[in-house]
């Protein structure tokens, strides 16, 4: 009897899979670092890194019926700095990827480090969230990112995909508490954090940069397995977007982050095919990226025709 019922689960997995078992949106390889924090008992991070494994992989963040194969790749290194009780201060170490058609290629998406981390946490605790309610910091922060994620990717696929969860994580950012003179990552008056992010994006000003991670994934990076010259002009088009923005606002925090998260990437783009769209990649990027200049010119000497 025992050894039916296995044969029964075994099989009813496979329907499953086969019928395209829907999941949560993402698979996230979640870590969290106490090495730098005195001390013995280690068994709290443990019990941390669970909780936010539970939390990010196993909440169902959308309605979207996504397949097992179709999660989205990502990664969060929570790295704590300090604790006093059961309070702590951290980094964030957050990675995204996305495929590339027909392609075993994973495009980087979003690479930043969140220097700006503190909350409450008590061993043992369930990770609640509401969007629309600030409960702790911890998940806001942590649910921010994973509908950062999602827009990020959803965008790339299809022009202003990520609409939706842009606008969830504008209403988490809104709902944070805000402390007069403390940075915060939320607060409104920093330069660099969350809240900047999230409105980057938003502003109606920066649109292009939504234009150019649909053009540039899309229409570019999707293409150049079957058709390398068109899928690298295309991409070389879609950098023009980035510097309309950098020609308003070379100050603008999403932009940066967007030539820091693909700067490798557009290097390695235009280190071979047609030179004259390798030159006017070369001459956008540094205009728009003039510290690394040399790199630029350097992709230059590459094979050319």
């Amino acid at each position: 009897m025992k050894r039916a019922l296995t044969v029964l689960l075994i099989l009813f997995g496979f329907m499953m899979a086969a019928n395209g078992l829907k999941a949560q949106e993402l698979q996230c390889n979640i870590r969290v670092s106490s090495n730098k924090v005195e001390g013995s008992d280690k068994t709290i991070y443990q019990n941390m890194q669970s909780a936010v494994n539970e939390f990010i992989n196993n909440t169902k963040f959308t309605d979207i019926n996504i397949k097992m194969a179709e999660k989205i790749e990502c990664s969060m290194l929570l790295d704590i700095k300090s604790r006093e009780g059961d309070y702590f201060t951290a980094e964030i170490n957050l990675g995204l990827r996305r495929p590339v058609y027909k392609s075993n290629y994973n495009t980087p998406m979003f690479n930043y480090i969140d220097r700006k981390v503190f909350f409450e946490y008590t061993d043992g605790e369930s990770l609640d969230f509401n969007p629309n309610t600030y409960i702790s910091n911890l998940t806001s922060t942590l649910g921010f990112y994973a509908y950062l994620f999602l827009g990020l990717q959803f965008d790339s696929f299809s022009p202003n995909g990520g609409d939706p969860f842009f606008d969830i994580c504008e209403t988490i950012a809104n709902a944070a508490p805000q402390e007069a003179g403390n940075e915060n990552g939320w607060s409104t008056t920093g330069r660099q954090n969350r809240y900047v992010i999230i409105n980057d994006i938003n502003n109606q000003a920066n649109q292009p940069l939504r234009q150019f991670l649909y053009q540039y994934h899309r229409q570019g990076l999707d293409v150049m397995a079957e058709h390398p010259d068109q899928g690298r002009e295309a991409i070389m088009n879609s950098l023009s977007l980035l510097q309309s923005v950098y020609e308003r606002n070379s100050m603008c925090y999403f932009l940066q982050l967007i030539i820091e998260t693909k700067r490798d990437e557009i290097i390695q783009v235009f280190s071979q095919g047609e030179q004259k769209v390798r030159l006017q990649a070369a001459n956008i990027m540094k205009a728009i990226d003039p510290s690394q200049s040399s790199r630029y010119d350097a992709m230059l000497q590459g094979p050319s025709y």
